[in-house]
């Protein structure tokens, strides 16, 4: 990547503690420092920031505000502060110069990471299993074929083939969620972004600890990967990133606010790291916590335009969602009922869909995109979520879609509380 592309943020303490204006934004795009490898200066790193003057209420002070792709001003918030649905007003701002500022998304196109989910598919493909799964829920994009190698170099066949061999035998076969090997090599590869390396030859900082097979496979794959797939997919990569990117900077302050509410925990307020891959496993994304780490696909179609900025905070909102899991377990508990395997995640999907739906619809956001519409108005601007759009309510979630409409859309709208929503959900099932 070209030095002077990459996106950082200068450190806070070079910054005015007193800003003359409060709308004005608390960051610049600065030339990324120069990696130890030049070939290895190619990740994108776009910090999403809350200005130090900017005060919300205690329990979700962290919040998305700002995308630091240039100075710009606050998002107007006026059309939101018109919905009569919405639960949380926009937060006032306040000036104090006393609390540093907390960032919250931290957008990645990593090398290794995307490698390694590449080599992953490919091994799966290999095998004659599909890139995406069916479940019975939801329409899955078309499936992806083998990397053609076609006038490679045999040297490069050779050990590409070798890498998809070694993910053949084993890793392919895990889950990249629910598999605490593969949630461990993301994290790794994840921090190792920078490193020309992946057992520390050239910095001990790149010592991954991750096995000597796999390091020697991603390390043999690597000039291959790099040669023939990654321009392609670093750029598609960044795409998704700048995107999406717009959309956090004019609805992420609100919606945060409103999803930390609706489940009464605290944002997180560590950075949200995000990997932005060409390849997100089967479902296009997934989500692992302690720390909280999402990844998503920039090149499934059911991330693109509003409903990817859907999906990244319905992913984030994995880090809240405990207390749901925790509600839904004791009210069943209570009445002696086994609890629905799949009900909190539903939930999950319901409520930042119609967030979003609601965002869309009082103008904090638009939609061109006629298959974003609800097909049943067409000429509206009504945003059809994500679980709707792409057929999630379906098998046990067509039920699951009734009961929350009846049950937890009136919490949403603030007409019952948390837990008499959740005690409705399961006294009606």
């Amino acid at each position: 990547m070209a030095q002077d592309s990459a996106l950082v943020l200068e450190p806070l303490n070079n910054f005015p503690r007193t800003l003359p204006d409060s709308r004005t934004a608390v960051c610049r795009i600065l030339p990324q420092p120069p990696s130890t490898q030049a070939e290895f200066d190619d990740k994108m790193t776009l910090w999403v920031m809350i200005p130090s003057n900017l005060r919300i209420r205690l329990h979700f002070i962290p919040i998305v505000a700002l995308i630091c792709l240039a100075a710009v001003g606050w998002p107007n918030s006026s059309a939101a502060a018109r919905n009569p649905y919405s639960k949380i007003q926009p937060p006032a701002q306040q000036t104090s110069g006393q609390d540093s500022p907390l960032p919250v998304f931290e957008f990645h196109s990593g090398f290794w990471v995307n490698l390694h989910h590449f080599l992953y598919l490919q091994a799966r493909l290999s095998q004659g299993n599909p890139s995406s799964t069916d479940n019975g829920r939801g329409q899955a994009p078309p499936d992806e074929h083998l990397a053609s190698l076609l006038d490679f170099p045999a040297a490069d066949i050779q050990a590409w083939h070798d890498a998809v061999a070694f993910y053949a035998k084993d890793l392919a076969r895990r889950d990249l969620l629910l598999n605490g090997d593969m949630q461990n090599i993301n994290d790794r590869l994840a921090d190792m972004e920078t490193c020309p390396d992946l057992d520390g030859k050239t910095s001990p900082s790149c010592k991954s600890g991750l096995r000597p097979e796999l390091i020697e496979t991603l390390q043999r794959a690597a000039p291959v990967y790099r040669a023939h797939w990654w321009p392609e997919q670093d750029r598609a990569d960044r795409e998704w990133i700048a995107q999406v990117s717009p959309l956090v900077r004019r609805m992420g302050v609100e919606l945060s606010g409103q999803l930390a509410d609706i489940y009464q925990r605290t944002w997180p307020s560590n950075r949200l790291r995000v990997d932005v891959v060409w390849y997100g496993g089967p479902f296009g994304a997934y989500t692992s916590l302690s720390p909280t780490h999402v990844t998503i696909s920039s090149h499934d179609p059911r991330n693109r335009g509003v409903y990817g900025f859907e999906v990244l905070f319905h992913e984030s909102s994995h880090a809240l969602s405990g207390s749901v899991s925790e509600a839904i377990a004791r009210e069943f508990r209570a009445r002696d009922k086994p609890i629905p395997r799949e009900l909190w995640h539903a939930l999950l999907f319901y409520t930042t869909g119609e967030m979003v739906r609601r965002d869309v619809l009082y103008g904090a956001a638009s939609t061109t995109d006629p298959q974003e519409r609800d097909p049943q108005d067409p000429d509206s601007s009504t945003y059809q979520t994500y679980a709707t759009r792409f057929g999630l309510y379906s098998g046990s979630w067509v039920r699951f879609r009734g009961l929350l409409d009846l049950y937890w859309l009136p919490y949403l709208d603030g007409r019952i509380s948390f837990d008499t929503a959740i005690a409705r959900l399961a006294a009606a099932m």
